[in-house]
């Protein structure tokens, strides 16, 4: 009986844990490696045949987005979750695949004029389409059997909408073992969703550590606060534009939103006008309000008994097409532009930002981490002046930070869940986190007198000894200037060009004194055009 850690050890992203039980390997998550933390999202750490069926906690790319590539390398087994995660899954594997086809086509492009042979994408949509084909929807609660001496369960992990810890019991021989897989564990008194379920008992726990070594603000009233905001807004005929993240976030807003315009908490213009402007938004949306039944809390339930919904309200637009973008833009009439990405680095976010940015009568509200180096964060900042789309835009409008909605337990939470255990576990394995974090959290969790480590990447653990059988490595993360995000293709295409400059530069070495110059005065322009 063991565990293998393939991914999110001493690393945030690409969770990726296999459990060997009676000759079958059983994969919790498989995530796609983000930002800092990849090294190869191209190649698996595993012949895909080792691997006999799959469980996955939740529906965030960081979990699930290699299993496209997991079917399209032969895995032909089942994948487990949730019937709310299979249902995201549907929209964001796809949109996944739709990247990753667009990403190859133009690294073909680039590569075909440089006569380098053609890049295949991660995968397709064909190849996400087939993954979906694999899903198997289990309800929380259900105990169901994934192979000879292995059953498992999910239970609400409250971080996102159909999110899942996974208790498995595994019967090797004459050993019995528990373990639970956190997955990421939610904040608590969040809209919509339930807090964590607690889980009483366990032999070893994987858990993630996020925010291991630190506690949320006291979250403000977001109701009061973000209406007081319109009113102040919309008086001075400006604009509110909200970076947001298309799944959960969004829906976490217009639920807001909603309640904002039931409680008549906006005086001045009651009937404004709210745009989500993010096609991957607007269909997270219809699932968020779909069939819920067993994965809301007591207040949303309330909401609906009274025959309301959550996310719908008078004056809501769900925009699709680029010509509808556009238009926003175009109307004068004051609204709110709620757009993806969160971290204002790509996305249809960075048009309304051009539009709106240099306005003194609008606000730019966050409502999420802003990753080093990212734009969002140089707003925060306090950033004078940026550039978007090669053009300089003063800062004039309301940089607004509203605090505390964050989707992941804090570290008197994360120590609360990991406390509940009786008896204590024999080991709590450490993962999803920053390296620093997780050795953080782990010592916490020693000195609270919880055995636990974190462990590095491709560790094997033998859980019927309860020793280490293979000592992990340890990845050299990938420099970046987006933080916790990976760098856009537009900024790598920027070093590419970069590097074929220094290559022209290198080549012009002995030409006419007269045209280096000239070659030097037309870099020099450029450079200060776009302040460097």
């Amino acid at each position: 009986m063991k565990l293998t850690f393939f991914g999110a050890a001493h690393a945030v992203t690409g969770s990726c844990h296999c459990l060997e039980v009676n000759g079958k390997k059983i994969l919790i998550d498989c995530g796609l490696q983000q930002g800092r933390d990849e090294h190869d999202n191209n190649a698996l750490d595993f012949a895909p045949g080792y691997i006999d069926c799959v469980l996955v906690t939740h529906a965030h790319i960081d979990h699930s987005g290699r299993i496209p590539l997991l079917v399209k390398s032969g895995f032909t087994g089942p994948v487990y979750t949730t019937r709310l995660t299979a249902q995201l899954l549907g929209i964001m594997l796809l949109d996944s695949a739709h990247i990753q086809e667009s990403d190859a086509q133009w690294q073909n492009q680039k590569g075909k004029r440089a006569g380098l042979p053609p890049v295949e994408p991660l995968y397709t949509v064909e190849d996400a389409q087939a993954a979906l084909g694999q899903l198997k929807k289990v309800e929380y609660g259900e105990i169901f059997d994934l192979c000879e001496g292995v059953r498992a369960r999910f239970t609400d992990a409250g971080h996102l909408l159909g999110s899942a810890c996974v208790e498995i019991w595994a019967t090797e021989g004459d050993v019995t073992k528990k373990i639970v897989f956190s997955g990421d564990l939610g904040n608590v008194d969040q809209p919509i969703i339930r807090d964590p379920s607690f889980v009483d008992q366990a032999d070893y726990v994987v858990m993630e550590s996020t925010y291991g070594d630190r506690d949320h603000e006291p979250p403000e009233s977001y109701t009061e606060a973000l209406a007081q905001l319109i009113d102040k807004v919309f008086s001075q005929g400006g604009n509110i534009v909200i970076p947001s993240f298309a799944v959960g976030r969004t829906q976490e807003l217009l639920y807001f939103i909603r309640e904002i315009k039931d409680r008549g908490l906006v005086k001045s213009v009651p009937n404004f006008t709210v745009c989500v402007d993010s096609p991957l938004a607007a269909q997270a949306t219809s699932i968020y309000s779909g069939d819920l039944h067993g994965y809301l809390d007591e207040e949303a339930i309330a909401v609906i008994q009274g025959g309301d919904n959550l996310f719908t309200f008078p004056g809501l637009t769900l925009t699709q097409s680029t010509e509808e973008s556009k238009a926003l833009n175009e109307d004068k009439t004051s609204k709110i532009i709620i757009s993806a990405s969160g971290m204002c680095d790509a996305g249809r976010i960075r048009h309304h930002l051009k539009h709106n940015l240099w306005r003194p009568e609008c606000a730019v509200v966050f409502v999420g981490y802003q990753g080093e180096g990212t734009l969002g964060r140089r707003l925060l900042e306090g950033a004078k002046s940026v550039k978007l789309f090669g053009e300089e835009i003063a800062v004039r409008a309301r940089i607004i930070n509203f605090k505390g909605l964050s989707s992941h337990a804090d570290r008197d939470h994360l120590i609360a869940w990991a406390q509940h255990f009786a008896p204590k576990p024999e080991q709590v394995f450490v993962v999803h986190g920053d390296a620093p974090v997780t050795e953080v959290f782990s010592e916490t969790l020693n000195g609270l007198g919880i055995p636990a480590h974190a462990p590095l990447y491709e560790e094997v653990y033998d859980l019927a000894e309860n020793r280490m059988l293979a000592k992990g490595v340890v990845l050299e993360r990938k420099k970046t200037t987006g933080g916790a995000s990976a760098p856009s293709a537009a900024y790598v295409r920027l070093q590419d060009t970069a590097k074929e400059l220094e290559l022209l530069i290198h080549r012009s070495r002995g030409r006419a004194n007269k045209d280096l110059a000239k070659l030097a005065d037309q870099i020099k322009q450029i450079m200060e055009k776009w302040d460097i």
